[in-house]
């Protein structure tokens, strides 16, 4: 396992891989996902889905999750910074309603596990900035949940300035907060 590092996070299943890079004057190298790195650090998943996205300044895209088909992810960024987030939606967890969050840039060139049972969500902090993400599961339309971003039992200190610059779509505005969804099983 040396081509990556990998950091637990406080909330359990929550990890930061971090590849190892290789520079010369060429440029750099890196993998970017390696089954059997993945394995011999405890992330015993398959990936069935790769997806990107793009958005700008202050886009504030979350928080998500699936219901009847929760899906892992492995995010990272190609271009730009962002602000993710992970939320503990797990029935039972002891970290239940708890959040962790990462920047992750395409500088800094850090990954983030983020298993099943969990909301996530990320805004941008660069002027543009294209995300990445390995899913366990395919999309499944009508499956998708989620939990308002500023719901004041989570608490997530997002770094805004100001929230009236941020960009949401009005399904991210119109979540319920955690006390009002039904949680998911135990993963």
């Amino acid at each position: 396992m040396g081509k990556i590092k990998v950091t637990r996070c406080e909330i359990e299943g929550l990890c930061i891989i971090e590849p190892n890079v290789f520079e010369d004057t060429r440029g750099y190298f890196m993998e970017t996902y390696n089954f059997n790195d993945m394995k011999a650090a405890g992330i015993d998943e398959v990936f069935v889905q790769d997806n990107q996205s793009m958005s700008t300044k202050g886009v504030l895209r979350g928080l998500h999750y699936q219901k009847e088909y929760p899906q892992g992810k492995l995010v990272r960024v190609i271009q730009g910074t962002v602000f993710d987030v992970a939320v503990d939606l797990r029935k039972g967890s002891a970290t239940f309603g708890k959040w962790y969050g990462v920047e992750l840039s395409a500088e800094n060139k850090k990954q983030f596990y983020i298993p099943k049972g969990f909301a996530h969500g990320y805004l941008v902090l660069s002027e543009k900035a294209e995300f990445c993400y390995k899913c366990t599961d395919f999309y499944h339309p009508g499956d998708e949940g989620g939990v308002r971003y500023d719901d004041p039992q989570i608490g997530i200190k997002w770094p805004i300035q100001d929230p009236n610059e941020l960009i949401l779509i009005e399904r991210d505005l119109n979540w319920k907060g955690i006390e009002q969804i039904e949680c998911l099983p135990r993963m």
